[in-house]
């Protein structure tokens, strides 16, 4: 469906230009009513998980207890405010990503990462199953050194199970976080407002040996 073109990085001279504006996006979460832009309560913390489309992504992390809000959008790119055409031309260099706002006390760093790692296939590169593209590649964009660390470590772990299981190493891209710019309105919150909507993600079955759910005391 893509060409190869679309599954290799765009230079970031040959980018697309964008603009110096924010594309038009929901005020609230379409399922508990949070600000979706902040401000966030304080003592909130945030980070950036791209793990394929970000319609299915988004719903894996709205459902656990503690995650104060989330929201779609594009980062890991060279495009300012790019539109969702222009990400999925291939031309931005953006990833889909999900902005996961989370209470640390509530539910620890390595439950997230936990679910980030099960929930899709790591080892795929600029794709996430059927889904082709450099807008689907897995990252996670971190906002502390603590969270780097600990992005860092857990992905070594996770290569070495599904090393085990004769899977191919991890492409998962870890950084510090990017500027994460607010996908469109109807992308917000996707599979709530359209249940019966597509998501192409889906696990490796292998289990990440991390995360408990609840933060240590």
């Amino acid at each position: 469906m893509f060409g190869r073109k679309k599954a290799e990085m765009v230079a970031e001279t040959a980018a697309l230009p964008g603009r110096d504006f924010d594309i038009p996006t929901a005020d609230t979460h379409f399922v508990n009513g949070a600000a979706l832009k902040g401000p966030y309560p304080q003592g909130m913390e945030q980070v950036q998980f791209g793990l394929g489309c970000f319609w299915g992504a988004e719903r894996k992390f709205w459902e656990l207890d503690g995650v104060h809000v989330t929201a779609v959008g594009y980062a890991g790119g060279y495009t300012p405010n790019a539109t969702y055409e222009e990400v999925c031309s291939g031309q931005t260099g953006h990833t889909e990503v999900v902005l996961v706002v989370y209470d640390p006390n509530k539910v620890s760093f390595d439950a997230l990462l936990k679910t980030f790692w099960e929930s899709h296939d790591p080892t795929q590169g600029m794709r996430q199953g059927n889904d082709v593209g450099t807008q689907y590649r897995s990252s996670i964009y971190t906002y502390t050194d603590e969270q780097l660390a600990a992005a860092k470590a857990s992905k070594a772990m996770y290569e070495t199970e599904l090393g085990a299981r004769g899977y191919d190493a991890v492409t998962t891209e870890i950084r510090s976080a990017p500027e994460f710019y607010f996908a469109e309105d109807y992308h917000q919150q996707y599979l709530a407002k359209n249940p019966n909507g597509y998501c192409g993600l889906g696990g490796t079955g292998v289990t990440c040996p991390i995360g408990t759910g609840v933060a240590a005391e």
